[in-house]
């Protein structure tokens, strides 16, 4: 098993920045993608980033350019850099893991989640 804990989230202003980290414990060496999905109030849970182990990534359009995930290996910790944050921003986001890679076989391990609140 493989346990997520993610951090960093809040309230900030439209256009502000925020960080969110999420912590792996467990059978990480078992981990390959990690990704951070998102779920507003009355939509579908959307997947905005995911990187493999080996660095490759891949972006929701309505991120790019704003949004920058990253890992750091040796702490089994993925980050999301937000900026330039919009109210449309707002959900509760979760951190996700699969031993595959940037494939679309789903995200077996789940966070709990943390809100994201982007106020105009």
């Amino acid at each position: 098993q493989v346990q997520l804990v993610e951090s960093g989230g809040g309230l900030v202003q439209a256009g502000g920045s925020l960080t969110l980290s999420c912590a792996a414990s467990g059978r990480i060496f078992s981990i390959n993608a990690m990704g951070w999905y998102r779920q507003a109030p009355g939509k579908q849970r959307e997947l905005v980033a995911a990187i493999s182990r080996a660095g490759s990534t891949n972006y929701a359009d309505s991120v790019k350019g704003r949004f920058t995930i990253s890992r750091n290996n040796a702490k089994n910790t993925v980050y999301l850099q937000m900026n330039s944050l919009k109210s449309e921003d707002t959900a509760v986001y979760y951190c996700a893991a699969k031993p595959y890679g940037l494939d679309s076989r789903p995200y077996d391990y789940w966070g709990q989640g943390t809100q994201v609140t982007v106020s105009s």
